[in-house]
């Protein structure tokens, strides 16, 4: 699938953080393209970072799309970090068995717990990802930001 295809769902992200380390928060928002309706999913942790709410958040997102079926995803997000790992370095990580190089010692994969988990939902369905911009008033992004802020306040 490329980005001129219809997804049969697309998936918005984001995630937050208060401090990083710090409690922090992640949304997900599903819409179904033909369809008004739209499914919002948020949550957190009380110590955490930045990047493991932007994982989470797409592996949220994925698990709620379900794996009954393979189904044409778009994945949205504002993160490089989510973006590039998905699309440049997972080959990388995945030749190297989840570490960051391939000589002997070399350090594991930040983060590799989650982007496991992230790897395995993704490869259920047909995706493409796309990078948006944060803060820059794209309506979903901006929506998805207000619902991971918010999910922080639990864990202050």
């Amino acid at each position: 699938m490329d980005l001129s295809d219809q997804p049969d769902v697309i998936v918005f992200t984001d995630g937050a953080c208060s401090g990083n380390p710090g409690p922090g928060g992640w949304a997900a928002i599903l819409k179904y393209p033909g369809g008004d309706s739209a499914k919002k999913l948020s949550g957190g942790q009380s110590n955490t970072t930045n990047n493991r709410m932007e994982l989470m958040a797409a592996i949220e997102g994925l698990r709620a799309v379900g794996d009954t079926e393979r189904r044409r995803v778009r994945l949205v997000s504002d993160s490089e970090y989510v973006i590039k790992g998905l699309t440049e370095w997972i080959a990388g990580w995945l030749r190297n068995n989840w570490r960051r190089g391939s000589k002997a010692g070399a350090p594991p994969v930040k983060n590799d717990d989650l982007w496991k988990t992230l790897y395995a939902l993704s490869q259920k369905h047909d995706m493409v990802y796309e990078h948006v911009r944060g803060h820059s008033g794209h309506p979903e992004n901006e929506e998805c930001d207000r619902l991971a802020v918010a999910a922080i306040e639990q864990y202050r």
